[in-house]
């Protein structure tokens, strides 16, 4: 357990923290919108941060033991990370995926030494997981319920401790909002929780995309809602509400259309140079509609969100338009209204002619 657990310690004393991105508005508007980089992770995404908690949790609380076979329930990124750990400690893994993961995640996921174990219900990735712990003698990570109290969310450099250490400097240092998505419900646990321990101003805006269930948990205080359809978008989303939600820190939900996750991925690889993927997009839409109702407002202030991993991974999706036609996505009116907005600084929702302040 001890050389286990310095292994993992090892390996983010290794790692220098993401960078916090400008993304370029126009100065007159005082408003600042950044980015941060969790693409820059060993393992590529945010959910390294989360699989290394995971792994910490699972040690000193002694339910991971020398030989252990580890196994998750994922849509794919977290099983990225947590084969690079269970690798960088010598123990098999399976990741537990619905069927519709990408191709590169699952090639990711064997790069790392981990086994991929595709389900056609999505919903059923939870018993399969468990399942086949329970069969192997190992111990099931289970971040849909652990996101929310593996990680330390007072600080210890967590991502909010991070986030505002990096803006320190900056004109507007305690942002106005900081906009998620929600997976496992784990990083706007952490944030929410964590502006509240430091008495900050700083509201918490989740993005959620299409046939999730927390925007709807979350709007009619229902917990154990759920839709039954897995969503589009990977990392983010779910047919359930999962445990580690807390919905109690979260200040506002914004419901996005897998469409304007897309277009707004897009949209920002070119602004950027950046490629960046769809959870990525999603929480752009959210942003950037903040930013235009602030706008409108005439308000003053910081923005920030999360590069979540690199579009690399969906070459095969959401950047490619064979793939859109094949699930009717047209992503021609939301990039509309990222360029209107962009050039005007006005809003302009595809299916409504009113502007959104």
């Amino acid at each position: 357990m001890h050389e286990a657990i310095r292994r993992v310690e090892a390996d983010a004393n290794r790692s220098a923290d993401t960078h916090l991105h400008v993304f370029g508005l126009p100065p007159s508007w005082g408003i600042d919108l950044y980015l941060k980089d969790e693409s820059v992770h060993p393992t590529g995404s945010l959910k390294h941060r989360l699989a290394r908690s995971l792994f910490l949790y699972g040690l000193c609380n002694g339910w991971i033991r020398e030989g252990s076979t580890i196994t998750e329930a994922s849509s794919g990124s977290t099983a990225v990370s947590e084969a690079y750990f269970a690798r960088l400690l010598g123990l098999p893994f399976v990741a537990v995926m619905p069927a519709t993961t990408s191709p590169e995640k699952i090639a990711l996921i064997e790069f790392h030494g981990g086994r991929c174990h595709l389900v056609e219900d999505a919903g059923a990735i939870y018993d399969e997981a468990r399942r086949i712990a329970a069969e192997t003698g190992g111990h099931y990570l289970d971040q849909f319920t652990y996101a929310e109290r593996a990680t330390d969310w007072r600080g210890n450099n967590n991502i909010a401790e991070s986030i505002f250490d990096q803006l320190s400097a900056e004109r507007h240092p305690i942002p106005a909002w900081v906009v998620v998505g929600a997976g496992t419900g784990g990083t706007s646990a952490t944030i929410g929780r964590y502006v509240r321990y430091q008495r900050h101003d700083t509201r918490v805006c989740v993005v959620d995309p299409e046939n999730s269930a927390f925007f709807e948990g979350w709007t009619s205080g229902d917990p154990s809602y759920e839709t039954g359809i897995g969503s589009r978008i990977e990392g983010i989303g779910r047919p359930r509400v999962e445990p580690s939600f807390l919905p109690s820190v979260v200040d506002a939900m914004v419901s996005v259309p897998d469409a304007a996750s897309i277009a707004a991925m897009r949209w920002t690889s070119r602004i950027t140079g950046r490629s960046v993927g769809g959870s990525t997009g999603t929480a752009m839409w959210g942003a950037l509609r903040l930013v235009a109702q602030m706008h409108a407002a005439g308000e003053t202030g910081s923005v920030v969100t999360l590069l979540c991993d690199g579009g690399e991974r969906y070459a095969h999706t959401y950047y490619d338009d064979a793939w859109l036609a094949e699930h009717d996505l047209d992503i021609a009116p939301y990039l509309a209204t990222l360029e209107n907005f962009y050039e005007t600084g006005r809003w302009t929702e595809p299916t409504s002619d009113v502007e959104t302040p």
